[in-house]
């Protein structure tokens, strides 16, 4: 897959609430995941601790509300997402996220992934 078909899977795959599905089949073993700095989540390697961080994710909602993912915007070998939530976290109470997410694609696998938002505190 090149870069277009890995991000129109990934886009689809999510907005289909399958995201462990699209880590098992688009994510590199080596992906390295990049979070804003202070958040409780800053780095994570390897695709199955990429899985892991994403099931714990899942795991802290208590009600979602909405969540919006953009088509991609492709370049060369990244591509990137808005993507908007609208939830409720245990024990966080509701919050509105808006962030872009980079990632990058090399041999049809994605290998690195960044998301950039404000963390509220």
């Amino acid at each position: 897959m090149d870069t277009r078909e890995v991000a129109e899977k990934l886009v689809r795959l999510s907005r289909e609430d399958r995201n462990e599905q699209a880590i098992d089949e688009l994510y590199a073993e080596s992906i390295i995941s990049k979070e804003p700095k202070g958040s409780n989540m800053e780095f994570t390697e390897g695709k199955e601790a990429v899985k892991q961080k994403t099931i714990r994710w899942e795991e802290s909602l208590q009600e979602l509300f909405s969540i919006s993912i953009s088509d991609p915007l492709v370049a060369d070998d990244h591509f990137a997402v808005l993507m908007d939530i609208d939830a409720t976290y245990k024990g966080h109470g509701r919050n509105k996220m808006s962030e872009i997410c980079v990632y990058e694609v090399k041999n049809g696998k994605i290998i690195a992934e960044e998301f950039f938002y404000r963390i509220s505190g």
